[in-house]
């Protein structure tokens, strides 16, 4: 059993959807997991302690939200280099703020990312219930890669 910190933000809801059904996933896979809004998360010691990371956010004006780019500035530690990371996000258009968030942790941070590009999942489709499956499938996914 892995101790997981699923961090995200959300402006509408449906990131925190996906990040809850994610977090089903990882359950269902037998691991524990904290899942936090990034406002909930003060300083980058507040998530040492993990032996996996997974930060989510939407794609706001092709970019990640502000308050994901602050937090990722504040998170960035070496506690965190060589550590398994994932990304999602939920996005209308492009969802280039997940893949920006995945850059992120396997460039700056140095993570070992476990796939090869962010989870990303249209808006519609978790507006009409069709993404829970994906999100728990993707934490399915993760949890086999870590054990």
């Amino acid at each position: 059993m892995k101790k997981i910190l699923v961090a995200y933000d959300s402006k509408t809801g449906r990131t925190e959807k996906m990040a809850r059904l994610i977090v089903q996933g990882f359950q269902e896979a037998g691991h524990h997991v904290v899942d936090l809004h990034i406002s909930q998360i003060a300083v980058a010691s507040d998530i040492h302690g993990y032996d996996a990371y997974i930060f989510g956010c939407p794609t706001y004006f092709e970019q990640p939200t502000e308050q994901m780019k602050q937090f990722l500035i504040m998170a960035r530690s070496d506690a965190l280099k060589g550590k398994p990371g994932g990304s999602f996000g939920s996005y209308t258009h492009h969802g280039l703020g997940a893949q920006m968030v995945h850059d992120t942790m396997e460039r700056i941070y140095q993570m070992d990312m476990l796939f090869t590009g962010p989870f990303r999942v249209k808006d519609l489709i978790i507006d009409a219930d069709m993404a829970g499956q994906a999100c728990r499938d993707y934490a399915n996914g993760i949890s086999r890669q870590l054990n």
